[in-house]
């Protein structure tokens, strides 16, 4: 199983929202790149980034931190926030990001997120971020009428690497990841979901990984690992032996 670690990006900074709330923002460091590097320090192969500003713009809005991140990064990153058009994903893939997600425009463009499934096989992910068991886009400032379960079956078949599931409720809480739900989403699609939100120790990351072989890829962590309540080196050794 793979752990991410997290890095959000909000004007420049690495920071981490309480239930995606842009006004409860706490700032972790001014250095996206250095934070990439403890990361690796530690042993992480694959992180996570978030362009939050990116999330609610629809573009771009922390490019140069992406920049820096995956120039020092030695593994794969993963990027979300606002990547909309075709030039956007083209544009991630050739500065060298691993695989890109893609939340909003899975619900509102779901074809075009299917042609780029097509054209970087196993380079997208499709968010499936729920409020409620109801999926949240446009950075999560607006929850529709479709089911969790609805949009994620609409990409079976399509070839995307992997569904990103995050109960908001629970992202930068530290109530514990919702495995309940992930594990419900991960029976009931043929394709491996990654676990976000809340995740608060290691014994997030321990049960997660017991469940491994039933779909769960990964788990995305942020706040329990700048709070010290989650050493990385130890969710590490923990999910690799799953």
């Amino acid at each position: 199983m793979i752990v991410f670690p997290a890095i959000d990006l909000k004007s420049g900074q690495v920071v981490r929202l309480a239930e995606g709330d842009m006004a409860r923002a706490t700032v972790y460091g001014d250095d996206p790149a250095a934070q990439a590097m403890i990361f690796a320090e530690a042993g992480a192969q694959h992180l996570h980034v978030v362009d939050l500003d990116g999330s609610f713009a629809g573009k771009a809005e922390n490019r140069s931190a992406v920049e820096a991140i995956v120039a020092a990064f030695p593994g794969h990153v993963q990027l979300g926030g606002g990547i909309r058009t075709r030039d956007a994903v083209e544009g991630w893939f050739d500065l060298g990001v691993a695989r890109v997600v893609m939340g909003t425009a899975a619900l509102k463009d779901p074809d075009f997120v299917k042609d780029m499934a097509r054209e970087y096989a196993g380079g997208i992910v499709v968010a499936v971020d729920a409020r409620d068991g109801m999926v949240a886009v446009e950075g999560w400032a607006d929850v529709s009428d479709v089911a969790v379960v609805d949009l994620a079956r609409r990409f079976e078949d399509a070839g995307v690497a992997a569904l990103l599931f995050t109960d908001i409720g629970r992202d930068g809480m530290l109530k514990g990841c919702n495995i309940d739900a992930t594990l419900d989403l991960a029976r009931r699609v043929d394709i491996p979901v990654i676990a976000s939100g809340g995740v608060k120790g290691l014994d997030d990351i321990h049960v997660l990984s017991l469940h491994a072989h039933e779909g769960i890829e990964g788990v995305v962590t942020g706040r329990a690992l700048y709070d010290g309540r989650l050493d990385l080196a130890a969710a590490l050794a923990m999910a690799g032996r799953a």
